[in-house]
């Protein structure tokens, strides 16, 4: 901050607050009330919450902590926000990728009439910490994706033909749950003969059928943190093209294995893997991503992010394929970027299909 000349950081949105506080609730699901975070360069950080959440801020190690009666349509915490950015002439404000504004575009805009300061971008500084985990981050992350291997090997008793698809997804959950995650936020998936049509419906109650490829791909939590791959299965029978079509996903994470290193680019990761697709098509628009504290985080493993990779970093490789038409496949396992060659946090995937 010093460096960049910031005087204050001001956070609004659910990562960031947690990322610096510790503080942690699902009540970010409600969006009638706003939370801030102030970090100044000098002194100790302050929060600005609604008092239904001082008792849970107190367990954390934020001593400052201001708060009000929510929500309050003529002041929802801007006055108080105002006190605490009094005198600083250049607030932090992340505003590029990734970046969102929780709070009423009206209110931002008093903001910025009262404070009389300006608001810069700082999505740089905030990227560039929260790209790199900590040992603890990283120790965490590798707990919640053994968890969801050991719930996928279940795979063969809790799947079959026949079976609807809504009731499969419940399945793996109540399995997920069971199996050590403390929540299942994210649960996408497909099913359908040699591929599936897209990997972000919610399921209906079509059934499994003989030859049917199904995928299922979570993003389990443990302690705030996520995993995020998926696994394919072939019902009853594996069709030549379905193999052929997971074989090539296979090879190409093996690619991505090999490229993703401390000093290599996101982007030389997302060209290994799609030249060893073949070049093929995908719409997708990325073969991977950052993993953390949120499903998807920075980098993008893509044609044009040249994001260098460090030591510490949690990632995705997320190659896909079009099959046909209407018909795709994925494969993602996920890693941890070391001086060498990457660690697996998720037990990889079998070379070839499995069928239940």
């Amino acid at each position: 901050m010093a460096e960049q000349g910031f005087d204050a950081l001001l956070f609004c949105t659910e990562a960031e607050v947690r990322y610096f506080s510790g503080f942690r609730t699902l009540f970010w699901h409600s969006p009638t009330r706003p939370w801030f975070l102030v970090l100044k360069r000098t002194g100790k950080p302050v929060a600005i919450i609604p008092e239904i959440g001082a008792d849970l801020m107190a367990k954390t190690w934020i001593g400052d902590i201001r708060t009000w009666s929510a929500p309050r349509r003529d002041d929802d915490g801007i006055g108080l926000l105002v006190a605490a950015l009094a005198g600083c002439r250049k607030i932090g404000l992340p505003m590029g990728e990734e970046a969102s504004l929780r709070m009423p575009l009206a209110d931002f805009f008093r903001l910025r009439e009262q404070v009389g300061g300006a608001f810069v971008d700082c999505t740089g500084l905030v990227r560039v910490l929260r790209m790199t985990k900590s040992p603890a981050e990283i120790a965490v992350i590798r707990a919640i994706c053994t968890a969801a291997g050991d719930a996928f090997d279940r795979a063969p008793a809790l799947f079959g033909e026949g079976q609807p698809l809504d009731e499969v997804f419940r399945a793996f959950r109540i399995a997920l749950l069971e199996a050590g995650a403390e929540d299942v936020p994210y649960l996408v998936g497909g099913a359908g003969q040699v591929g599936y049509g897209d990997v972000i419906s919610p399921p209906d109650a079509t059934p499994l059928k003989k030859g049917d490829v199904l995928m299922l791909d979570t993003g389990a939590t443990l302690k705030g943190y996520f995993c995020d791959f998926d696994r394919n299965y072939a019902i009853g029978h594996a069709r030549d093209e379905a193999r052929r079509a997971y074989a090539t996903l296979w090879q190409a994470t093996e690619a991505g294995l090999k490229t993703a290193r401390h000093g290599a680019t996101a982007a030389n990761v997302f060209r290994a893997m799609h030249e060893a697709t073949g070049g093929g098509r995908s719409d997708i628009g990325r073969f991977g991503h950052g993993l953390g504290m949120q499903l998807t985080e920075w980098p993008s493993l893509m044609a044009n992010d040249d994001t260098v990779l460090e030591e510490g970093m949690v990632i995705t490789l997320e190659p896909s394929l079009v099959i046909g038409e209407g018909r795709m496949m994925v494969h993602e396992e996920n890693v941890l970027i070391t001086r060498d060659m990457p660690e697996l946090l998720t037990r990889r995937a079998p070379p070839e299909l499995p069928v239940i």
